[in-house]
């Protein structure tokens, strides 16, 4: 009935790529038998071609709106981490850490409202919610990655923005032997700015796939490594106030923290599958999934007040030139600084197991078990070390420093000090920053926060298949998932044993100076501070016994989720045109909780008390996806659903802070700021449409255009709170007021995006291995606190994304241009104490090149299975910069990473 055929190629390239879990079961695997007699057919189509074919194939016969990325041979998807090659498909866009891409957004809906699966299972974050870094992922050991932009009943991790699930390979469908190796060197053109860095890097991978027993057992495995160099020179501004506080006046740099950063990003990652088919009727899949992530960063800069330290920091500052209500040229006066050696480590791991089962019964009837745990664990160490002239405000030598506006996001500098001097810049604090042991005693700081994520799942399906009708087949199931997350937030303050005493740097510490020439600073005076802190130079002070709202920033957050579904999948005609979809409903129930502390200060010392709380809901979420062939090779799609994204983490705890008023003068005795484990999901009902046209196996265009109604949002507001239930004995009005983040109204964000797919040859021969990739993505959102508040934009849109890649392939050469654009949009960002905060960050166009050759197509017996490749990230060494309010010289961060260069090897057996 359904007429909707692509070719043999097509069909193979289903067959050979398709998955063995979640998702891919949506692939129609009517088509495999014919598939499988033209196999040699997938052998014949290597690279860039390959993998495009392959995703288009997917897109073109999938039931809901998706995008995907496929390998173009084992070990080798186009980019060099799954992020990078999101972010070039249609409607998806990522914000960089450090360099490289890190987090996605889908429809201009950032990484809260979008889910990460591993083989249709969710997994654990190593961050403080639920959005997963996708550079903990080796691209090496991942054979698929599809995002799905529409839910349908039987995906159980739905997100209001999409659901990117990673596939790793099968190796029974992939049907060979085969070993591949690859080896990559990496280097740096910053250089290695930090003293005792290095700029440059590697990166490796091997794989083996095999299929034993009469091709009844398969297996997959695959280890990669890779050290990789980064640096960064970085502008960092406190913030702009008005000049002297003034408002008539005009706004001037508060406080500027300069670095220079150099890293070293280590990261081991294994993945294995097993799978066993001894017959048509059942099929078992264990697959196993491990990355160890490290990255070590050394910080050198000086930390220089502003408008802000006048008074305690400097006289003030003088104005010399003022261009449109900010001052572009001054002099801060008789200006003191803090010297920073500064250390951050991240460890983080993440381990995912899955055991999958499917069994058939008869040609009616099959069920399927699936049993899977995920876990991350992450600990950071973020160390401050301070030195400077003098202990303390208004003590030591100042200088005289004259600043400019730059024009590219920062300030270039003049000074006459020496702060490379050591006899000049000693250990201590140099600012009144905390008195931990004593006035002015704070001369440093560490934070060393601890995230655990456990999550567990259990789903049991079944379907029954018509033998004809409209109806094709029925799904239903049920999926049981748990999941514990905590944060312990440990923060110390730093006092050196030889308090009050400034102290000078022992020579076993000394490092060569640190050039920060980029802003105009000269050098300045650089040493081993994790060293000098290892060998116990310092004495700690635990911040929780006097910070209150660090005594409240840890926590345990549980969730018990079952979700039954059922879905119908059709096959028919309407309207004389053939049509394929689904219809289906699930039934989510939530069990939430969260034990955290209730804290207050008495006398200078946190009091705590523990507290839990939470609270269950039930949600129905119906879905429908319909797809229509409206001419050969032509699909419109239809569809709509109501789906939920989980509230984040971090603001479902159940901590307290508060302060108690005898004699209140507006009748509340209590105040304060909480979590709230009482957060509904986010809500919204999505309406999607779009027109397919495939026009050859390796060419088609899109366009799709899509609303969502988003039925509530998050926002901070103030609220009741009984502490009488906690404190039935003090007296007063036991209702007080909290800060607390409460499920508000909604809105929508809207959008339509356009993709184009295109193989030169088509047009002439000699044209043939000429392609390109373009897409562009239009967004628009409104959301509100309230109905009467301001309509504010959704964190992560930005309104406008492109994407455009220009290749060639041909006789085994390989070469590629890629770039990527996203429009200004407000992201998420580390503050003070490895917090986080949203901020305005700004348009970026990001050009990624490479160029290869494959010796299998050279005629060389000897050279059969030899590639070389070289590539360039960030070729036109695009910096990252964010900025305040909407004036874009206020420029809060500018970050410059260089360009990296990687020439490898791969060899495949």
């Amino acid at each position: 009935m359904f007429q909707f055929k692509p070719s043999l190629l097509t069909l193979a390239m289903i067959a050979a790529g398709a998955s063995v879990q979640g998702y891919a079961e949506e692939v129609n695997t009517d088509v495999e038998p014919q598939a499988q007699d033209q196999s040699i057919e997938v052998i014949q189509v290597t690279g860039i071609r390959r993998s495009l074919q392959e995703s288009q194939s997917l897109k073109m016969s999938s039931s809901s709106i998706v995008e995907a990325i496929s390998a173009e041979d084992i070990g080798k998807l186009p980019d060099v981490s799954i992020a990078e090659s999101l972010a070039r498909l249609p409607g998806v866009a990522a914000q960089r850490l450090d360099g490289r891409a890190n987090v996605i957004s889908i429809r201009g809906l950032g990484p809260d409202f979008t889910t990460a699966t591993l083989n249709g299972r969710e997994q654990a974050s190593v961050n403080d919610n639920r959005g997963v870094e996708f550079d903990q992922y080796p691209s090496e050991l991942l054979n698929r990655v599809v995002v799905y932009k529409t839910p349908d009943a039987s995906v159980m991790a739905q997100a209001i923005g999409g659901t990117v699930d990673m596939q790793t390979i099968s190796p029974l469908t992939y049907g060979e032997q085969t070993i591949a190796v690859s080896l990559r060197g990496e280097m740096n053109d910053l250089g290695a700015l930090n003293s005792g860095s290095t700029d440059k890097g590697y990166r490796g991978s091997i794989s083996y796939v095999d299929q034993f027993a009469d091709e009844t057992i398969g297996i997959a495995i695959g280890y990669a490594r890779m050290q990789s160099p980064n640096q960064e020179e970085r502008w960092q501004a406190w913030g702009y106030p008005e000049l002297d506080y003034d408002a008539a006046n005009p706004k001037v740099l508060g406080g500027a923290k300069p670095f220079v950063r150099s890293s070293e990003l280590e990261r081991d990652g294994v993945m294995a599958v097993f799978e066993y088919q001894p017959n048509d009727s059942f099929k078992s899949v264990v697959d196993v999934y491990y990355t160890k992530f490290k990255d070590d960063q050394r910080l050198r800069g000086i930390e220089i007040p502003g408008q802000w330290g006048a008074g305690w920091g400097n006289t003030g500052i003088t104005a010399l030139e003022t261009e449109d209500g900010l001052v572009t040229k001054g002099t801060i006066n008789d200006a003191a600084v803090i010297v920073r050696n500064d250390v951050n480590i991240r460890d983080a791991k993440s381990l995912s197991i899955g055991w999958n089962n499917k069994f058939t019964i008869n040609d009616n009837w099959s069920v399927e078990a699936d049993i899977a745990l995920s876990k991350a664990e992450r600990t950071d160490l973020g160390m401050e070390s301070y030195s400077g002239t003098g202990r303390g405000n208004g003590n030591g030598a100042t200088d005289t420093l004259g600043f400019e506006y730059n024009g590219q996001g920062g300030y270039d500098f003049t000074h006459n000090l020496d702060y490379a001097d050591p006899n000049l810049i000693k250990l201590g604090g140099a600012f009144s920053w905390g008195n931990p042991m004593g006035p002015d005693s704070q001369d440093g700081f560490i934070n060393k926060p601890e995230i655990d994520d456990e999550l567990k799942s259990l789903r049991l399906a079944a379907e029954y298949i018509f033998d004809d009708g409209a109806v094709r087949s029925i799904q239903f199931g049920v999926n049981r998932t748990d999941r514990d997350k905590s944060k312990r937030d440990n923060g110390y303050y730093l006092t050196l044993k030889d308090y009050p005493n400034m102290m000078t740097v022992p020579d076993k510490y000394l490092l060569d100076p640190t050039s920060l020439a980029f802003f105009g600073m000269g050098d300045m005076l650089s040493y081993d501070s994790l060293a000098f802190y290892n060998d116990g130079n310092y004495i700690e002070t635990n911040a929780d016994s006097v910070d209150l709202s660090r005594a409240t920033n840890s926590w345990d957050v549980y969730e018990e989720v079952t979700t039954a579904f059922v879905k119908v999948n059709l096959e028919t005609e309407l309207w004389d045109l053939p049509m394929t979809g689904n219809v289906g409903l699930q039934a989510v129930h939530t069990d939430q909780s969260s034990d955290g502390t209730i804290a207050t200060v008495d006398s200078g010392t946190v009091i705590k008390t523990p507290i839990t709380a939470g609270d269950t809901y039930t949600e129905w979420l119906p879905s429908i996806n319909l797809g229509f062939e409206v001419a050969e090779g032509q699909m419109v799609r239809v569809a709509a659903a109501r789906t939920l994204t989980r509230a984040r983490m971090d603001k479902m705890n159940a901590n307290v802070n508060f302060s108690y008023n005898a004699n209140p003068t507006d009748g509340v005795n209590w105040s304060g700021g909480a979590g709230n484990p009482y957060l509904k999901p986010w809500l919204a009902r999505q309406y999607d449409i779009s027109y397919e046209n495939y026009f050859s196996d390796q060419g088609y265009f899109a366009l799709a255009v899509f609303y969502k109604d988003l039925e509530n949002y998050v926002y901070d507001q103030q609220s009741e709170f009984n502490f009488g239930e906690l404190f039935p004995d003090q007296p007063g009005n036991p209702i007080g007021l909290v800060t607390q983040p409460q499920n508000g109204q909604g809105g929508y964000v809207q959008g339509i995006e356009a993709s184009l797919s295109l193989d030169f040859g088509i047009f002439a021969d000699t044209l043939d291995g000429f392609g390109t990739i373009l897409s562009g993505t239009y967004n628009d959102s409104e959301v509100k606190e309230t109905a009467d508040s301001e309509a504010t934009t959704l964190p992560g849109l930005s309104e406008k994304t492109f994407n455009a890649t220009v290749y060639y392939e041909n006789s085994g050469f390989d070469a590629r241009i890629s770039s990527r654009y996203r429009s200004d949009f407000l992201g998420e960002v580390t503050k003070i104490s490895l917090q986080r905060e949203n901020v305005n960050i700004k348009a970026e166009t990001v050009v990624d090149a490479q160029i290869g050759y494959d010796f299998s197509e050279s005629g060389i017996d000897a050279l059969y299975g030899l590639s070389v490749l070289l590539q360039v990230n960030n070729l036109t060494n695009e910096p990252f910069t964010s900025y305040f309010g909407d004036d874009k010289r206020e420029v809060r961060d500018f970050q410059n990473y260089g360009r990296n260069y990687m020439l490898g090897v791969n060899y495949k057996f």
